[in-house]
């Protein structure tokens, strides 16, 4: 609730006359910004003037807007500090950046050195996890909600089943912005306050975003068994390709050439390089271990930010992005 002094520019602009016009000037001052930021400053902004309305039923719309703009402030002074807060807030969550690469091969092997590649592979790891959770609960839930319309205890299970979606949307948010730096909205889809309860409900099933929601959770499962697999298989075998040459090298392991049923078989536990091509296949296996475990960071990387990328189209309001 702080707010800009000594602007007459901005101080010198009318005011808008009703909520509506306040939220749309907000909108339009924000123009540039990051869409969530836009979605969370829209909602602090409209839960507060209509807190106030309901502690002041006697005023109009136009009189709240004009008491509350000493303490809130005008919807360019709220832009500003938004825009201010959000830089502050970013730099100190924000990585340290790596050392920019100008070479093509610097680019190719820096990403070894970045933290969000790591950050992108351990949220690939887990998505297993949050899938399976995020699919069976709207599953069981929506199952359940059908199941019990007929009855009256069906409406408020209803009720308490999409307030959970909400809440686990929030918790999957932040793990998507802390580990694939993708800023998300950091409020309620909903606003919760200042409106009759029927019309809260009734918003929250006409809201777009709360099936847009129920998708996201329900896709998360196949999502999760795609990326789990592909961070496992690509690991594994770029490092068996890597540690197997070395093994043998260092007299850990012995290479099989009376082998016929492929072209490579690594038993790690027997100490065991199987291949009917001999020993000077090991350089060539080392070299291609060694380039596909940066090209699995690579593609890891880029799993991140397309998945960082597609929450925030599902759970930002699409207005947001004109």
């Amino acid at each position: 609730r702080l707010r800009l002094e000594g602007d007459p520019v901005m101080n010198a602009r009318p005011l808008p006359n009703n909520i509506p016009d306040y939220l749309e000037h907000l909108r339009r001052s924000l123009a540039g910004a990051d869409p969530a930021l836009v979605q969370d400053a829209l909602y602090d902004a409209e839960e507060y003037l209509r807190s106030e309305m309901a502690e002041n039923p006697a005023m109009s719309e136009a009189e709240i807007i004009a008491q509350v703009a000493s303490s809130y402030g005008a919807p360019d002074e709220v832009a500003e500090i938004y825009r201010d807060t959000e830089v502050k807030v970013q730099t100190a969550l924000r990585t340290p950046p790596p050392r920019p690469h100008r070479s093509i091969f610097g680019k190719f092997f820096g990403v070894i050195a970045e933290p969000r590649t790591y950050a992108a592979l351990f949220y690939m790891l887990l998505s297993l996890a949050t899938g399976i959770f995020y699919f069976t609960w709207v599953v069981t839930g929506i199952s359940l909600s059908a199941g019990l319309a007929v009855l009256i205890i069906g409406i408020p299970f209803a009720i308490l089943f999409f307030g959970s979606v909400r809440m686990f949307s929030l918790l999957e948010g932040r793990i998507v912005e802390v580990m694939l730096g993708e800023r998300m909205p950091r409020r309620p889809l909903y606003n919760s306050r200042g409106k009759p309860w029927l019309a809260r409900i009734a918003e929250m099933f006409s809201d777009p975003r709360t099936w847009t929601t129920l998708l996201y959770m329900v896709l998360m499962l196949p999502l999760g068994i795609l990326y789990f697999t592909l961070a496992i298989s690509l690991l594994s075998v770029s490092l068996s390709f890597v540690a197997a040459p070395i093994a043998v090298w260092t007299g850990f392991a012995e290479v099989n050439t009376n082998f016929d049923q492929g072209w490579l078989f690594i038993d790690q536990f027997d100490g065991v390089v199987s291949t009917p091509y001999g020993d000077w296949i090991l350089p060539f296996l080392f070299v291609g271990g060694f380039l596909l475990l940066f090209l699995t960071l690579h593609l890891v990387r880029g799993i991140g930010r397309m998945h960082g990328l597609f929450a925030k189209h599902l759970w930002v309001k699409a207005a947001q992005y004109s």
